[in-house]
């Protein structure tokens, strides 16, 4: 399974329109390469660089129940039927990169699952997680850097 950006490269810098106090546009994605038997996929954006500032890992934007066709989240939607959940903003939806103090490193994590996840809009990454760990078919990984 491949995820990549066309906002960005992976390691690169994501555009600042995509940050939280700027447009707050989500990120678009590209997904490829999806392997069979997969049911759904799960995403998860987070800064683990803000362990450094706030204490915890930073969670962005939680998206699951991406049906397996979706070869592209188009920049600030969602694919039809998904479900997203809370950041750490106490918001649901995508929420871009903050960084408090530094250049952070954000992490966005695609999951093949081979189940539909039963979770309500408004789960945490948490919840998320608990709720796929038996059902993870593979995952993927796409980084991008932003800096206040």
């Amino acid at each position: 399974m491949i995820l990549t950006s066309s906002a960005f490269e992976n390691g690169g810098t994501i555009p600042q329109k995509y940050g939280y106090k700027n447009k707050n546009l989500s990120t678009p994605l590209q997904i490829s390469e999806i392997p069979e038997g997969t049911k759904s996929l799960a995403l998860i954006m987070d800064d683990p660089d803000a362990m450094g500032a706030v204490g915890k890992v930073w969670v962005h934007w939680v998206l699951w129940n991406i049906s397996p066709n979706t070869k592209e989240i188009i920049e600030n939607s969602i694919p039809e039927n998904s479900i997203e959940g809370k950041t750490d903003f106490d918001e649901i939806g995508y929420g871009g990169p903050a960084p408090p103090d530094k250049e952070h490193t954000y992490i966005f994590k695609l999951y093949a699952l081979d189940t539909i996840l039963n979770l309500k809009q408004g789960s945490t990454k948490n919840e998320v997680e608990e709720s796929m760990k038996e059902h993870i078919i593979t995952e993927v990984k796409l980084e991008g850097k932003f800096a206040p």
